[in-house]
């Protein structure tokens, strides 16, 4: 068992209290969130895949990815090579 100090266990339990404290005043966005997918869901706006590929976007653009340079990569990663890109021996 770990050999804590009178001051380490303080700071763990005021660290629980914060991280508690924090995920309470994040719940009521995590349920908001959640009504907006079943919304969209429900409405047959959007199904389940279609949200999730709608995620993947918005987490894309929000860490200003080259959209351009990312399908140029994925279609190099996924496409069999032709005979004209293979090199010969």
């Amino acid at each position: 068992m770990l050999d804590l100090n009178e001051d380490k266990k303080a700071k763990i339990v005021e660290f629980i209290r914060s991280l508690k404290a924090c995920e309470d005043a994040m719940e009521p966005y995590k349920e908001q969130r959640r009504e907006l997918r079943t919304e969209f869901k429900a409405n047959g706006w959007l199904n389940q895949a279609e949200q999730r590929l709608a995620v993947k976007a918005y987490r894309l653009m929000k860490n200003e990815i080259d959209l351009d340079e990312l399908y140029d990569v994925y279609e190099a990663l996924v496409k069999p090579p032709t005979p004209a890109t293979v090199e010969t021996e």
